[in-house]
């Protein structure tokens, strides 16, 4: 099955698409250096940032970035003709590379004893694999029916990866069968959880994304993203659900943990008659405690008074289209990548 049928298929199921937001009439040239977000996480929107000669380098989908540790912007697409963007902070190209992932999505970056990989999922060929920074491949992970754990007609598309704290794989299979399988690090099986389900707490309906939630030190935990049901997951690192943070109208993609808070990528909103509408995507940033002190192209966060959960959340003006992934920088700039967004490039937030 292909991604965008799949996409259909299961969001149709959970609401109708919805015609575009209305502020789409604004343009975007009039909102050009906007200051955008809300409380002490404000930022201003640079849609210069990374902008390059589509004829060499083009993008489709803008999937996910991340910055290693010589401040390289390391970012992947789905186009073949450079799957890997890699830029400075100030937006120059410093290198590309791939060809081969046409379903290139998930991008993580490990750390071990000073030596960085790249993790790559790709949900069109359903391998993952472990890289260099330079795109050697060092080990890959194919479908889990080549090891029974998957039935031949179990989809298998993953989208996301996080590694544990002693080098454990843990893929998220968002697009396919919906579960969270872990690997150890040299790619052996070691069990499976989740599954697909609306109803049940510990199991997804689009499990998009998985984190390494390290916030608390002395009890790291995974953070997966159930996004039709508008929920963040926590699992044990054994795979025992702990609790959800539910987010009404919002439609997210991986949490990004950087210091106390959480960063995601809202792809949709809930706009006309609180359904989940295309071209509405925002930021959201969580705090330590998981509650949402800003949403950058969306509305303001509020809660009631006693309530764990905030009012829906939703676009408040068309900045972006499907916010994708967010990278977080070592200055607290932002940069989002864009899902279905007419292959442009990243947008840099400059924290104000």
């Amino acid at each position: 099955m292909k991604r965008k049928d799949f996409l259909k298929n299961t969001l149709a199921a959970s609401a109708a698409l919805a015609i575009p937001s209305v502020f789409n009439i604004i343009s975007a040239q009039s909102r050009k250096g906007e200051i955008i977000g809300h409380g002490d996480y404000r930022y201003r929107v640079n849609r210069e940032w990374g902008m390059l000669d589509k004829s060499v380098h083009p993008v489709k989908d803008c999937h996910e970035m991340v910055m290693d540790s010589r401040k390289r912007l390391i970012m992947i697409t789905n186009e073949t003709k450079n799957n890997i963007l890699i830029y400075d902070k100030s937006g120059k190209l410093l290198d590309s590379w791939g060809s081969q992932f046409p379903g290139g999505h998930g991008l993580t970056l490990h750390n071990a004893n000073g030596e960085e990989f790249l993790y790559i999922t790709d949900y069109d060929l359903g391998e993952v694999y472990k890289t260099t920074l330079d795109g050697k491949i060092l080990l890959t992970i194919r479908h889990p029916k080549f090891i029974g754990e998957y039935k031949d007609c179990d989809r298998f598309m993953p989208t996301e990866t996080a590694i544990g704290p002693n080098g454990d794989i843990y893929i998220a299979d968002g697009y396919g069968s919906q579960y969270i399988l872990q690997y150890s690090p040299k790619g052996e099986f070691i069990r499976k959880f989740g599954g697909d389900s609306f109803i049940k707490d510990d199991k997804f309906k689009q499990a998009h994304g998985v984190a390494l939630d390290t916030r608390d030190p002395a009890n790291p935990v995974l953070i997966c993203t159930d996004r039709v049901k508008n929920n963040f997951k926590r699992f044990t690192l054994d795979g025992k659900y702990l609790d959800s943070i539910y987010l009404p109208g919002a439609y997210m993609s991986r949490p990004v943990i950087d210091g106390e808070n959480i960063y995601t990528g809202v792809c949709y909103s809930a706009l006309k008659h609180h359904m989940l509408t295309m071209n509405s995507g925002f930021v959201m940033i969580l705090d330590k405690n998981n509650k949402v002190v800003s949403n950058p192209g969306g509305t303001k966060p509020v809660y009631k008074k006693g309530k764990d959960e905030p009012e829906l959340m939703m676009q408040a003006a068309p900045i972006f289209k499907h916010c994708h992934d967010v990278c977080v920088d070592d200055d607290k700039n932002l940069y989002i990548c864009q899902w279905m967004a007419d292959g442009t490039y990243p947008i840099k937030l400059e924290r104000v």
